[in-house]
């Protein structure tokens, strides 16, 4: 049932001359062009006389040059088709071709083989060497794709060449060829708006990896063929007579040919049989003009029920590879579904040939010149991101969910149209306009409303990303199950951040927390090579990542050290301590220099945690007040009664919580307060007291925590945490 796109190889003889074989082929080249293809033809006629075992690249090379003659390449297309099988198989190298040809196709040919690199990347037996050529190569492959995507047409052609002569291989060969078609090559031919390579691509991959399923849906439409074409022309008949009526004279209606594969694509989604999917009877209206294409739209809705959501418009709003038409199913007559496309003569034939309808316009047409340019801005934007990409699978898997996808079409503030997987989030969509914005991304707006950031977003929807300063991302958005990202993009930028993080910033905080912590404990000489392989890591520096991160608590490391040193190991105690003597007057929690037993109270202005740098302040009868050392407070009493503040350190802190006040800013949603909450009840630290306000016209909403914490180290822990939580744009701890 697969239908192989009319062509005239079959006519064509390795025995033919060049002039014969262009005088069978339909499409005509002027005279300079025709030299071109001529010339080609004939050195890979002369290589095929000089090797005999060439001869399946000369019939190969023509068959490649039949397929694309339907597209209407140009002539150095043509040229190279004819002669890269030859190229490919070492036959004649690029210099010669250069030579014996031209520059222009030497580098086409080159380009195209350079498109092995997705075979390459798809082998899981990458060693780091390897790894990284394959990485290089596939950068190679896309900017050459970018510099000319002539390139990717003859890639297509040869690999459907390839698939239509495979069924005489082994089935494990048959196999192998169609899943790469099916998961790499069609939907790429799909993302270039290749239709006519697309449909014969999916059909035949679909009947070696699904010969079953195939075979079944075949055999329906062949069982029902002539009852559904009576069925179809009396359908044609009546649109023809009611566009008449309107004066639209020269419109082609016809049926629509039936494509296997999507058939059963749709059966599979829809979860319904083969006599519900509207495919099966399709029809096609070709217009003139884009107001012909509603007028008959009007017509159809006037002579049948529509569907409801089996409606699609995309000529307002064209797919990201410049796909344009009108979509509707109706229930036409004795009840049947009917699917119809109606779009101008001009939109079906860029819907057949894609980027390759560039070539049959004049050089310099801004309208045909914008058109390609959006056909191919997806894969200037992948080679842009691939340049932050260091994994090969991982580009790969970049490269294949940007082909093979269902897309989503949503909008910027601005009007700007962004092309996302389906079930993308506005997370995915941040990272989509710009990297920062991601980082930075809190919270999202459709039409006005504020929605959580796992809202899956619909085409056609404007998108407004709420961001914040400094912000940074969730390791939450990494976790599949919690539905943040759709988009490889928006993961290989997530996970870029954290490794950047634990190289710098993690490693940093970590070497000053053990620093300190060893310090605290006595600690002088430590083995940190022997410390960090305790822990299964490999350097030091991998050890105070960890630390840093907080994926490994100091109690941990200290009780390490002392077990090494056969000192005994402290527990672990429990931090979830009640703090009823926040204002306390124990000597143990503060040491004072240069002064015995004396009164000390934590200040309620600042509210010093240690960790904090702090300072004390000599009151009238009240003892020593303990404040953070930037506190305001401090500040003007340095100036004006510096005699009275006293240094004052951390002492034992083994019994103590201390408050600390924190204020979060949010845009409101349902349950927000929840997970404020879950994070200190995760991290076992207790809330004293909660203040919200709402402000009502920006839909914010302000908390204000009063907690009770052991450290810095852990409320800065918790402040990290709430910063990550979906629609909260700023957490600072007040002074």
């Amino acid at each position: 049932m697969v239908k192989v796109a009319d062509n005239h190889f079959d006519n064509i003889s390795v025995n033919d001359d060049p002039k014969t074989w262009l005088a069978k082929i339909p499409l005509k080249y002027p005279a300079q062009q025709q030299a071109i293809i001529e010339s080609s033809f004939s050195l890979a006629k002369a290589l095929f006389s000089q090797n005999a075992s060439a001869e399946s690249y000369f019939s190969e090379g023509l068959e490649i040059a039949d397929t694309l003659i339907h597209l209407h390449v140009d002539a150095v297309t043509l040229s190279a088709a004819i002669i890269y099988p030859m190229f490919q198989h070492g036959v004649i190298t690029k210099e010669a071709l250069a030579e014996k040809l031209n520059p222009e196709v030497a580098k086409l040919c080159d380009g195209v083989l350079a498109m092995d690199a997705i075979s390459a990347l798809q082998s899981k037996n990458l060693n780091r060497k390897s790894d990284q050529n394959q990485t290089d190569n596939f950068r190679k492959m896309l900017l050459a794709m970018v510099d000319d995507v002539r390139l990717v047409l003859v890639k297509l052609a040869e690999r459907l060449v390839v698939l239509r002569n495979v069924k005489q291989e082994e089935p494990s060969v048959r196999v192998q060829v169609a899943t790469e078609m099916s998961d790499i090559y069609a939907p790429l031919a799909n993302r270039l708006g290749v239709g006519q390579l697309k449909w014969e691509m999916e059909d035949l991959s679909f009947r070696y990896l699904e010969p079953a399923q195939y075979k079944a849906i075949a055999k329906q439409l062949d069982e029902r063929r002539v009852d559904r074409e009576r069925y179809v022309n009396q359908v044609l008949n009546d649109i023809q007579s009611e566009l008449a009526k309107l004066g639209i004279h020269n419109a082609d209606v016809m049926g629509r040919a039936k494509h296997i594969y999507s058939i059963w694509r749709k059966m599979k989604r829809k979860n319904v049989g083969f006599e519900e999917i509207y495919d099966v009877r399709a029809v096609r209206i070709l217009v003139d003009e884009i107001p012909q294409c509603y007028a008959a739209l009007g017509i159809v809705h006037g002579l049948w029920k529509h569907i409801p959501k089996e409606f699609d418009d995309y000529i307002a709003t064209p797919k990201e590879n410049g796909y344009r038409s009108l979509h509707t199913a109706v229930i036409g007559p004795m009840g049947k579904t009917l699917e119809i496309q109606i779009r101008t003569k001009d939109m079906h034939q860029e819907s057949e040939l894609g980027v390759a309808a560039h070539w049959r316009y004049k050089e310099g047409a801004k309208a045909q010149q914008a058109g390609f340019e959006a056909k191919i801005s997806w894969l200037r934007q992948l080679l842009d991101w691939q340049e932050e990409v260091v994994d090969a699978s991982e580009m790969l898997d970049d490269f294949r969910n940007t082909v093979i996808e269902d897309r989503i079409y949503v909008f910027t503030p601005q009007g700007k149209v962004i092309d996302l997987p389906m079930g993308a989030t506005p997370v995915d969509f941040a990272y989509h306009v710009h990297t920062d914005v991601g980082h930075n991304c809190r919270g999202a707006k459709i039409a006005g409303k504020i929605v959580p950031l796992t809202y899956k977003l619909k085409t056609g929807q404007q998108v407004e990303i709420l961001t914040t300063k400094n912000g940074q991302p969730s390791r939450d958005w990494l976790n599949p199950h919690n539905g943040y990202i759709r988009s490889s993009r928006a993961r290989s930028k997530i996970h870029q951040w954290f490794r950047h993080l634990d190289k710098d910033k993690n490693a940093a905080a970590g070497r000053t927390i053990l620093d300190k912590d060893l310090q605290r404990h006595g600690f002088d000489k430590v083995d940190l090579l022997a410390l960090a392989q305790k822990f299964n890591f490999h350097s030091e520096e991998e050890l105070y990542a960890a630390i840093g991160a907080g994926d490994i608590g100091m109690t941990q490391v200290i009780n390490s050290i002392r077990s090494a040193k056969g000192e005994s190991i402290q527990p672990v105690k429990s931090v979830f301590k009640p703090a009823d003597n926040r204002r306390h007057n124990s000597t143990n929690g503060i040491q004072i220099e240069g002064v015995g037993s004396l009164l000390t109270k934590i200040a309620g202005c600042c509210r010093p945690v240690p960790g904090d740098a702090i300072r004390g302040y000599i009151t009238q009868g009240r003892g020593v007040a303990v404040h953070r050392q930037d506190c305001s407070y401090i500040l003007k009493a340095s100036e004006q009664t510096p005699e009275r503040l006293i240094a004052v350190s951390w002492g034992k802190l083994e019994k103590e919580t201390y408050s600390a006040d924190i204020h979060v800013i949010a845009y409101d949603r349902k349950g927000l307060l929840k997970d404020i909450t879950t994070v200190f009840a995760n991290a076992k630290v207790s809330i004293d007291s909660m203040n919200t306000s709402t402000d009502h016209k920006s839909q914010s909403v302000n908390i204000t925590l009063r907690i009770n914490v052991e450290n810095t180290d852990k409320l800065s822990r918790v402040l990290a945490q709430l910063s990550q939580i979906s629609n909260v744009t700023e957490v600072k701890r007040k002074h």
